[in-house]
């Protein structure tokens, strides 16, 4: 039962790291075709800087929960997808160094260097994520001894690719829903016009990724053989994700952005959702030999532990939502010229 627990538990921190940190993740790899000069790109900085590192706490919990409580399948996920997260990790290093460093010498050349790893420091995770979890969705190949068999091509599959572009156009719409949200005049009429565009693009990418889940993966059969356990998320999961996906254009053409950035959350969610729960109980598919799959109840801390941390959990998870709560609230308000001649703008 704890087993199954954690695993829901590690399943929401996932989606809820993607919900926030996927719009500024699309913001920032948005910011080339999108900011047309030095003031736009600093508005774009300033939608995302209040928030972008407590984001990103949702992603050191994430991994926090795996590594604690499935410690067989952390350390096989970071032996076999070494070289893809080793990549994460030095692009959001960057990404994050580009926020603090970018507005502290007054030079062209030096703006253009850190705008420059702030859009590679924001697609690569963008994409890279979707790789990792479109492989972890169908398997990867380890055996018994937990060993990955493969390389860091072996991962860049067209199943893999799809799950790439898929989480790289939602993280797209979020972030110029977000932007929408966040500015006015041109810039916003910008956002706008992209936010259409992209959504189209998203549609097409997300209808053809669950096709082909259906052909790449056992994620459909798992729902199948597992009916009673599965019968409200098979229904709910997708018509959720499909209707939040609508709603998306919906709010869109209303202009009614914080309606719209709401529906696009509950898209990545819904998404996420979907595929982590086709997995259980598997966290690891073996594409070798299906007993060699890392599964909640074979890679699982002992159950002392899982409690203590459901405790700890308890405690702390309601503290961490209330101040993210608290920060979207007090910096709700739209990013003006006037803003950034602050001290503590970007």
């Amino acid at each position: 039962m704890l087993e199954s627990i954690w695993f829901v538990l590690w399943g929401v921190l996932w989606a809820v790291y993607f919900m926030l940190d996927g719009f500024d993740l699309g913001l920032g790899t948005l910011m080339p075709v999108i900011a047309r000069n030095d003031t736009e790109r600093r508005i774009v900085y300033n939608a995302a800087g209040p928030f972008w590192d407590g984001n990103e706490v949702w992603l050191i919990a994430a991994g926090g929960v795996t590594f604690a409580a499935f410690p067989h399948t952390y350390a096989v996920m970071f032996s076999g997808l070494y070289s893809a997260l080793m990549l994460i990790l030095f692009a959001l290093i960057f990404r994050g160094v580009a926020f603090e460093f970018r507005g502290k010498i007054e030079s062209p050349a030096w703006r253009r260097f850190w705008d420059g790893c702030l859009v590679v420091g924001s697609f690569l995770p963008a994409f890279l994520f979707g790789v990792a979890f479109a492989n972890l969705f169908q398997g990867i190949p380890i055996d018994g001894e937990g060993v990955y068999r493969g390389t860091l091509f072996t991962l860049l599959n067209p199943y893999g690719l799809l799950g790439g572009l898929l989480f790289l156009c939602l993280f797209l719409v979020h972030g110029c829903v977000w932007l929408a949200v966040k500015t006015e005049g041109k810039l916003h009429q910008r956002a706008a016009r992209f936010a259409k565009t992209l959504w189209a693009v998203l549609a097409v990418v997300a209808a053809g990724f669950f096709v082909a889940t259906w052909f790449a993966t056992r994620l459909y059969m798992n729902y199948i053989k597992n009916p009673l356990l599965f019968s409200i998320p098979i229904v709910v999961i997708p018509a959720a994700t499909v209707a939040s996906l609508l709603a998306v254009r919906y709010f869109v053409g209303k202009g009614a952005w914080w309606k719209a950035w709401f529906a696009s959350a509950t898209t990545i969610v819904g998404a996420t959702f979907f595929g982590l729960a086709g997995l259980y109980p598997n966290l690891i598919p073996s594409t070798l030999n299906p007993t060699y799959s890392m599964t909640i109840y074979n890679s699982a801390s002992s159950t002392l532990t899982l409690k203590i941390m459901l405790g700890v959990a308890l405690i702390f998870v309601p503290l961490a939502i209330a101040y993210q709560v608290w920060t979207y609230r007090l910096f709700r308000h739209k990013v003006t010229e006037a803003d950034l001649a602050y001290e503590e703008a970007y």
